[in-house]
């Protein structure tokens, strides 16, 4: 299996699990971020999280800009990259696997919204 994609094992402990942190380069390129607690969802075999503070988070502005970082989640660590998504078809199913995993939390409304969808993000392996 290519080191660039998830395993089954990764996908299902992302998927099941509600402690994903994400921690993209610093400006060097070098230096992580600090973790930062973010939802992430699972669709088509990817991996997606939004930013509930939409583009202008400041883990969402290192992650565009760097394009990689580092992820724990599920009881795993990896290091990772960054692509943002900008396709309405994806994400729909984005905001539909939001629902299923979060749609009974007080924060989940924001996170279907034009402002965050505009700062969804993809994590793939690195």
């Amino acid at each position: 299996m290519d080191e660039r994609t998830w395993t089954p094992d990764e996908l299902h402990a992302i998927a099941t699990t509600d402690d994903f942190h994400i921690a993209p380069f610093r400006s060097d390129g070098v230096t992580l971020g600090t973790l930062t607690w973010i939802w992430s969802v699972v669709v088509d075999d990817g991996v997606y999280v939004r930013a509930y503070n939409g583009t202008g988070s400041r883990w969402y502005q290192s992650a565009l800009a760097q394009r990689a970082g580092r992820i724990t989640a599920g009881g795993m660590q990896k290091d990772v990259t960054f692509t943002p998504i900008d396709d309405e078809a994806l994400n729909d199913r984005i905001d539909s696997a939001y629902e299923a995993k979060y749609g009974s939390s007080p924060y989940y409304p924001p996170m279907v919204t034009a402002k965050t969808r505009a700062a969804t993000v993809r994590v793939d392996p690195r």
